[in-house]
């Protein structure tokens, strides 16, 4: 039976037709006006939506709700409470009260905090994200009314993802409003709209099953190459083999019930790599769709028989998952602010709003760099399938000229077009080509009416690199705003601050290969900072600059950012810990016991041979199990010192210098254990190797 999308879209989302069909007229205008202008909602308003969203999903099969949040573990957390209502007569009534909708009360002390709560601080706050509709969550064994919430604690700090995201847009919504009152435009609102692209793997389940390091820290920290990699460039946009087809119809299918607009679906570079992209949303909801995205990836390739990882790099030697966090600003009346027009260098808006960005990626590139921090994405950022780890701007060739031009001469008066594409073949057809190319290598690219921001690793919540994007940019808006409404001639200061602000951060920009050893060295002499690994990137959140930003704006306290700086670490350290572990686990317990017994047959099969009597040519065998015993002697050696870091990184100071400690000796040693035993795999029958390879699992999906 054949989908039908129209009649499935959203039929699992509370939106605004089902309430505007289901909500007395009054109560929906009370309910749009508190969404719009931020009004408070009258208790017995939140009553009659909280019954009407009640009724609803018992239609759906909905036995309990759950205020659903993203609390600082970067994933999801949701508490199940039943609709039932005890009666002294022992029946019981279905009830859901405006107080149940508006707040909910989980421990604030059971999730990470940086040291914001102690375990004895136990009350925190769940509060209604009335903007971002709720919505049913169907498995094959339940379905819950979720009400999307942020979290915070007892005191206010914010203990979420979502909090810190709404705070950014309300903050980038009043300077972006300035700026465009500055202009004569009468808008409400200015929205942050993002949509997020989803790197991934597919593995076969049984095979995963098979792979410890796989099950307890989502990558493969043993196995060699197969013979064949990505090199032929096949995979790419290849021909979908039939059973992933039926995981991503089933997965499109779960996304659509819950209004999420899921489009594109392809094959990535690396074999058993695949992307979903959507199409745009406002910030907030785009980012609780993303979580939805994984989560239901997750579950729906797990009942297919096969599971979904989403680590940055689940395999070493071929490329790894990110996420493109596409990000532009929209006005209440559909006018999109990245828009350049046919007509760039006339539109005095547009250019405003594009140096604004530059001058705030520029100033605050290290906070950008430290938002796309992943354990994973230490793996990923640099190679040659992500963004370096310096930060930079491509513009393409129709923008980067009218940046030249107003730094040459003050003034641009002309913008470059795209030239007709003219195949040369008369059966096929010519049309106008875009007016730039694009660059892969950019960390933060301008693709015609919005950037993209590359850098983001597969695993993240987009709420981070979105706050930090939306606070940033609202910071310079602000002093745009401040001195441009002081100003006595409007047009002449609006032109002096474009041009000025180009030629004071046209170092930023930069169009070419940023894979190329040349531009690291350029740069440097640039003086843009090189951040290789998330430890190096943390402390960028609690620099007096970052604080001062971040305050002035309402978007973190200094003890917030404080809280996530040592969460980070502590998230580093801890990921690291549980690798060295799971090494040491396969290594002792599957991987050195194989290869003993692989040994002992070589070394029992020479003792035959000599034993016949006959001149038989054993040097193989010889320099077989010559070229095992060392690789082992190697690989237990290594053992024993991982163990030994291991175990001395536990008694380090936590925070940064346990990080560090894990980071530099750690995880190197962890590297010492892995080549040996690389080796091994490459030399031990492939019967007696005890865990699935690199080829069962990418190559036999």
């Amino acid at each position: 039976m054949k989908t039908n999308v129209k009649e499935i879209f959203g039929s699992n989302v509370f939106n605004d037709a089902v309430m505007k069909e289901r909500l007395p007229k009054s109560a929906y205008k009370k309910m749009k006006a508190m969404i719009e202008a931020g009004a408070d909602l009258d208790p017995e308003v939140a009553d009659i939506i909280a019954h009407e969203m009640k009724e609803w999903a018992i239609e759906k099969g909905a036995t309990h709700y759950s205020h659903w949040f993203q609390p600082l573990t970067g994933i999801t957390a949701e508490k199940h409470d039943a609709f039932i209502d005890p009666q002294s007569d022992g029946t019981t009534l279905l009830r859901f009260s405006g107080k149940e909708l508006v707040k909910g009360e989980p421990d604030a002390s059971s999730f990470p905090s940086g040291g914001l709560r102690a375990t004895f601080e136990a009350r925190g706050y769940t509060a209604w994200d009335c903007t971002s509709p709720a919505f049913i969550k169907e498995t094959p064994h339940s379905t819950i009314l979720c009400i999307p919430t942020a979290f915070c604690s007892y005191k206010g700090e914010a203990l979420d993802k979502k909090t810190p995201l709404l705070r950014s847009m309300q903050a980038l919504d009043v300077q972006a409003c300035r700026i465009l009152r500055l202009f004569g435009k009468n808008v409400k609102h200015v929205t942050p709209s993002v949509g997020a692209e989803q790197e991934y793997f597919l593995v076969d389940k049984k095979k995963f099953l098979k792979r410890k390091d796989l099950i307890f820290t989502g990558r493969t920290l043993f196995g060699a190459m197969p013979p064949k990699g990505q090199e032929m460039d096949d995979h790419y946009f290849g021909t979908i083999p039939e059973h992933i087809l039926e995981f991503m119809e089933k997965f499109n299918e779960e996304l659509w019930k819950l209004g999420i607009s899921a489009k594109t679906q392809h094959n990535e570079v690396a074999p058993a790599q695949h992307e979903i992209a959507p199409i745009y949303d406002q910030n907030n909801i785009a980012t609780d769709h993303n979580q939805l995205v994984m989560e239901t990836a997750q579950r729906v390739a797990d009942e297919v028989g096969l599971r979904c990882l989403l680590h940055e790099k689940p395999f070493n030697g071929i490329n790894g998952s990110g996420k493109h966090d596409n990000w532009s600003m929209c006005t209440d009346k559909g006018e999109n602010l990245l828009d350049p027009g046919k007509r760039p260098h006339e539109n005095m808006q547009f250019l405003l709003f594009l140096v604004a960005i530059l001058r705030a990626v520029d100033e605050y590139a290290g906070l950008l760099r430290v938002s796309a921090s992943t354990p994973g994405n230490d793996h990923r950022l640099g190679a040659n399938e992500a963004p370096p780890a310096i930060i930079s701007v491509f513009l393409g060739e129709q923008l980067e000229d009218v940046v030249e031009q107003l730094i040459d001469s003050g003034t641009a008066t002309s913008s470059l077009v795209g030239e007709k594409y003219d195949p040369g073949v008369s059966s096929l057809p010519t049309f106008r080509k875009d007016a730039t190319d694009r660059n892969r290598t950019s960390p933060f690219a301008f693709t015609g009416n919005k950037f993209e921001f590359r850098m983001v690793g597969s695993t993240q919540s987009i709420s981070d690199p979105n706050v930090v994007l939306n606070t940033i940019v609202a910071e310079v808006l602000c002093d745009m705003a401040d001195e441009l409404e002081k100003a006595t001639d409007f047009k002449m200061a609006l032109h002096d601050i474009i041009k000025n602000t180009i030629s004071a951060h046209k170092r930023i920009i930069f169009n070419g290969n940023g894979y190329a050893d040349e531009w690291i060295e350029e740069a440097e002499r640039r003086g843009l900072p090189n951040i290789k690994c998330m430890v190096d990137a943390v402390g960028e959140f609690v620099t007096p600059k970052s604080i001062a930003v971040f305050e002035k704006h309402g978007v973190f306290t200094a003890a917030e950012l404080e809280s996530r700086a040592e969460i980070m670490y502590e998230t580093y350290a801890k990921t690291i810990h549980i690798e060295a572990l799971t090494m040491i686990d396969m290594a002792k317990k599957q991987i050195i016991p194989a290869t003993i017994k692989y040994q002992t047959s070589l070394a029992e099969s020479i003792n035959e041979l000599n034993a016949c009597g006959l001149d038989i040519d054993i040097s193989v065998q010889t320099t077989l199990i010559e070229a095992v015993t060392k690789n082992l002697k190697a690989m237990h050696k290594a053992l024993i010192k991982l163990e030994e870091v291991t175990k001395e990184a536990e008694s380090k100071e936590t925070g940064e210098v346990q990080a560090r400690y894990y980071r530099d000796v750690v995880f190197a040693t962890m590297a010492e254990l892995r080549a040996p035993a690389d080796e091994l795999e490459m030399l031990v029958e492939k019967d007696s190797w005890p865990i699935p390879s690199y080829g069962d699992l990418i190559f036999e999906v």
